[in-house]
């Protein structure tokens, strides 16, 4: 077995007692104090997250930006230099290779944060597609990803000096103490928040400082385990779980992110062919009408019969609740009563639309 990657930032982790789980091939902080309270800081406060995990790439040259929109499936006609686009990269039976966030730096250069173990596939696949004269960069050992998420995240930015206050998917550029850096109005959580890209050199300064200023604002450093729960509750899929090769993005909750207008993109033939059929299944919330946790993995009834399976469960610190994804028939509205088999026991649930709680991450 290969060796983990660790953060630029795993001493830090340490120090502050973090407990760690691999995640995508590198050894993450998952809890510090623990993970309701992480989760419930940053719903009411603020809580900074380590995601350098997370995968970082480069397209440069001329056309760059329209190269990458000839394979993702959302359309970049949709922004312009200086916003950022959720997107996701399918293959050809319209499977999803990756979902990822791409930066619109300049007419002839975008950068991608993909997921962690997905980095070195989606630039392998970009590399070999990209006309002559675009370079496909992996730069997922240069920099970092802090995520600064909560009510209060502005303040705590402001009191470093960096800019806030823009619309949600915009980004602008940065400095602390010297320190160049990125800060975009995205996150995974729901809330109000930014996400910092910063050279991983310096990455441990601008946690210190970070931790720092929002100290007066009740700041708390935050865990994968509190990341899973926050994104769980926004109905927010997870690559590996609720997105996968084998599951088309029009079945997976993400078909919101597909530019349907365009002329083409990778997997485009087969997603819409499913489209003009209608889904098999799709991605859907459940909520627990009892006490039951859901798991991935666990199988979801509908008059005692089996008719799909839960891709992500927990219990949301929020709503005090279990809740779940699962791919279910389309013919499974909300307000249907399902069960799910939690060890054994047929627990009642109910088919609800995300997201499970009400946030603020477009809040002007």
């Amino acid at each position: 077995m290969s060796q983990l990657k660790k953060s630029p930032l795993h001493d830090r982790h340490e120090a502050l007692g973090a407990r760690f789980a691999e995640f995508g091939g590198w050894s993450m902080p998952l809890q510090y104090a623990g993970i309701v309270g992480e989760h419930k800081a940053v719903r009411s406060s603020v809580g900074v997250f380590d995601v350098s995990h997370l995968g970082k790439a480069r397209l440069k040259g001329a056309g760059a930006a329209e190269f990458l929109n000839s394979a993702i499936t959302n359309d970049a006609a949709k922004i312009t230099v200086g916003q950022a686009q959720y997107t996701v990269l399918c293959n050809a039976e319209g499977g999803v290779v990756d979902d990822l966030i791409w930066y619109w730096l300049a007419d002839d250069e975008v950068f991608l944060i993909p997921n962690a173990a997905n980095t070195a596939e989606v630039v392998r696949l970009l590399a070999a597609a990209a006309p002559e004269g675009l370079s496909v960069t992996d730069e997922h050992d240069d920099y970092a990803v802090l995520a600064v998420q909560g009510p209060r995240s502005d303040e705590t930015l402001t009191a470093l000096g960096l800019p806030v206050g823009h619309d949600y998917m915009r980004f602008d550029a940065g400095a602390w103490h010297g320190v160049q850096l990125t800060v975009c109005r995205t996150g995974y959580t729901g809330e109000r928040g930014y996400e910092l890209v910063v050279p991983a050199a310096q990455a441990g300064a601008v946690w210190d400082a970070v931790l720092a200023a929002g100290q007066p604002y009740g700041i708390v450093p935050a865990g994968l385990g509190a990341r899973d729960t926050l994104r769980t509750e926004m109905g927010y899929p997870l690559h590996g779980q609720d997105l996968r090769p084998d599951l088309s993005a029009g079945q997976c909750g993400v078909g919101w992110a597909i530019g349907w207008r365009k002329d083409a993109f990778w997997g485009d033939a087969a997603l819409r062919a499913e489209r003009a059929a209608g889904p098999a299944r799709r991605l859907i919330g459940l909520l627990s009408l009892g006490r039951g946790i859901p798991r991935p993995q666990m199988s979801v009834l509908y008059d005692g019969a089996e008719v799909g399976e839960v891709t992500s469960g927990t219990f949301s610190p929020t709503l005090a609740k279990g809740i779940a994804l699962a791919l279910l028939p389309p013919a499974l509205t909300p307000g249907t009563q399902v069960s799910v088999v939690v060890r054994g026991r047929e627990e009642p649930f109910e088919v609800v639309k995300p997201p499970f709680v009400t946030t603020g991450v477009r809040a002007s």
